[in-house]
């Protein structure tokens, strides 16, 4: 046997020992997906439906639901994310277990479902004043993932760590970014200005995490970690060359066509005043700088994949440093949606949202994945909503653009979405860039918290609507230059050079008080809002649908509503102790159909509660757009449980 046979041998036999477990890890996690009694993955399955097959609760009965149980979780900052729900099968213990998760310091509880009882804590020893400081937007983080047996909790100084689901005791520990090394800009953690606010994911035998920190200049990534020991299968930078950015340049395409070599670096620019330049050109400069070293891009929202295609789908966040003007170019891969093979990370396609954003309209957001026909033809599709205010609906196996209109009508910093060249049409206006350094372009529309934040949506197979919750905020927006005070990089200080102040888009009719934000109904093939519900306050909570046709939805000021997912009606409502940014999450118990929420004001929306924030352009310029919250809530952290009588 020659040498070239015998490697392909071994090759071949190690994808023979090797399957069986991934196809165990899986199989077990998409048993546990199909089983509607659990809520076994963040998102409720891989596509990020958030749907349950659960019933007992419809549009025609949920105007009886009730308080079942609450729970604290004793940490007075922003909660977002929700529980999982697994049976003893995958836990080792007596009975049904949630688990659900606390802001910073990040506990996770483990409840005994018959019994309400704490199973056990684990309580992370984080180091508050070095963690804490260099969290952007509030000290939250999104949930839990599971898979193995074990409980992934990804801490927000950086450790993900796998806990054994029956006894809360560390399997292992790794430190997301500690293992970058010099020649790539690492180690990067807390002390740089990278942190971790994301729900891992768990898909096959890999666990997803992102990193956060584009405020600070980190230059970020995609990770996946190794279920079974924690070691590191891939890192995927969001800019860069392309062996760190995982990309081959005749394989990975771009509206189908290949991206080509370095095509990251040679659209960072250098020097502000370069005369090759232009938004409408792609801005192919003649040569590159360093910028894209402490470029941003951070990936923290929520995951999603595809098994069947080998894809994972995830968004990157905004380029650093917010001031336009000293990164000209599309700076790419940031604003990206990114499609990536899930055992090796190499990319398959991208879609840049929002080139050379000058607006911080972070891509992040959740890619939902449905079969479903688009213009009168069957596709595999995927759905996005992002923070600039358009909606996207792709070929997510091709990465074709097939969609791409406003889901809120305030959006106006562009007209629309080039469908041939998938570029936004902007509006010279609203362009921060093209004001010239340290001019306060007005009335920006979405502010940058975007039309959607990090709340995720939910689709309903049932009425082939998607139900988003959205922000109705716009933005006054000032540039610094470095001369006129704005910082240089330095490692670990605040990397954002722009002074933002928010404000409503506008009112709500019936009594004239401040709208801030709506839910809404909307049909992805054709692009328009189905239905829409003004709130007074941003909807900032993730989404419910369910097979009884209701929609669940939270607002700031902390109330759990039920509405009919056919018409928007409201069928029910609660006020919990907190303005809730949490989400709404199923499971059934001993024949019984729950669903809880956590509330916990906080999150970027809440900043100036949760932070002790007053001046309106602290927060990163969302101070001044809530003041009014104090009316109506306070901090809190406490999981919410309801179901019928």
């Amino acid at each position: 046997m020659t040498h070239s046979s015998i490697s392909k041998w071994l090759a071949a036999a190690a994808l023979v020992v090797t399957a069986p477990l991934v196809s165990a890890n899986q199989a077990e996690l998409d048993k546990l997906i199909d089983n509607p009694n659990y809520w076994a993955t963040p998102s409720g399955n891989l596509a990020g439906h958030r749907y349950t097959e659960l019933d007992q609760i419809t549009n025609k009965n949920a105007d009886k639901i009730q308080t079942a149980w609450t729970f604290s979780t004793g940490v007075l900052r922003g909660h977002e994310g929700g529980p999982l729900v697994l049976p003893a099968s995958a836990t080792g213990l007596k009975g049904d277990t949630l688990f659900i998760h606390a802001a910073f310091p990040n506990n996770v509880f483990a409840i005994n479902l018959d019994t309400l009882e704490i199973v056990w804590e684990h309580a992370p020893q984080q180091d508050y004043d070095t963690v804490v400081p260099v969290m952007c937007c509030d000290t939250v983080n999104r949930g839990l993932s599971y898979g193995d047996g074990k409980i992934m909790l990804l801490q927000a100084d950086m450790t993900l760590k796998a806990l054994d689901a029956s006894s809360g005791e560390v399997v292992w520990s790794v430190v997301n970014g500690q293992d970058i090394p010099e020649s790539k800009g690492g180690p990067l953690g807390p002390e740089q200005g990278a942190t971790n606010t994301q729900a891992p994911l768990v898909v096959k035998d890999k666990v997803m995490v992102g990193c956060s920190g584009a405020e600070f200049g980190v230059r970020c990534w995609m990770a996946a970690y190794n279920l079974d020991d924690g070691s590191l299968a891939w890192r995927a930078f969001s800019m860069g060359p392309d062996e760190d950015i995982l990309v081959d340049p005749q394989k990975t395409t771009h509206l189908g066509k290949p991206i080509g070599k370095d095509s990251s670096l040679k659209t960072w620019c250098a020097g502000k005043d370069d005369s090759n330049w232009t938004w409408n050109k792609g801005g192919d400069c003649a040569k590159t700088s360093d910028q894209w070293k402490t470029g941003g891009g951070s990936v923290w929202g929520f995951t999603t994949a595809d098994t069947d295609l080998n894809l994972v789908y995830y968004g990157t966040g905004n380029p650093s440093t917010w001031n336009p003007v000293v990164r000209p170019g599309d700076n790419k891969w940031s604003m990206t949606m990114m499609a990536r093979d899930i055992d090796t990370g190499m990319a398959k396609w991208f879609y840049q949202m929002t080139p050379h954003d000058e607006w911080d309209y972070d891509g992040v957001n959740e890619m939902i994945l449905v079969d479903m026909k688009v213009k009168g033809k069957e596709r595999q599709a995927l759905v996005h909503f992002d923070r600039n205010g358009f909606a996207y609906t792709m070929d997510r196996v091709t990465g074709e653009l097939l969609v791409a209109e406003k889901y809120d009508p305030a959006v106006n910093w562009a007209t629309h979405v080039d469908m041939k060249t998938g570029r936004p049409n902007v509006q010279e206006r609203f362009s921060t860039r093209q004001q010239g350094e340290d001019t306060n372009a007005t009335n920006i529309c979405p502010a940058a918290l975007g039309s959607k934040d990090q709340q995720p949506a939910a689709y309903s197979p049932r009425t082939g609507l998607f139900y988003v919750p959205t922000n109705h905020v716009c933005m006054n927006y000032e540039p610094v230059s470095y001369a006129a005070g704005g910082s240089e990089y330095v490692a670990g200080q605040p990397y954002v050079n722009a002074i933002l102040s928010m404000f409503p888009a506008g009112v709500v009719e019936e009594d004239g008080t401040n709208n801030l934000g709506n839910f809404i109904a909307w049909d992805a093939d054709k692009g328009k809002i189905v239905w829409s519900i003004p709130e007074q306050f941003s909807v900032w909570s993730g989404v419910l649908a369910t097979a009884g046709d209701v929609a669940f939805y939270g607002t700031l000021d902390g109330y759990l509503k039920a509405v009919d997912a056919k018409s928007g009606k409201l069928l029910w409502k609660f006020k919990t102790p907190s303005g809730i940014i949490g989400n709404t999450n199923a499971w059934a118990h001993n024949g019984k159909q729950y669903v809880g929420v956590l509330s916990g004001l906080g999150g970027w929306a809440g900043i100036g509660f949760a932070a002790g924030l007053e001046k309106d352009t602290d927060g990163l310029g969302a101070v001044g757009a809530y003041k009014g919250l104090d009316k109506y809530s306070r901090l809190g952290g406490t999981l919410s449980v309801f179901s019928l009588p």
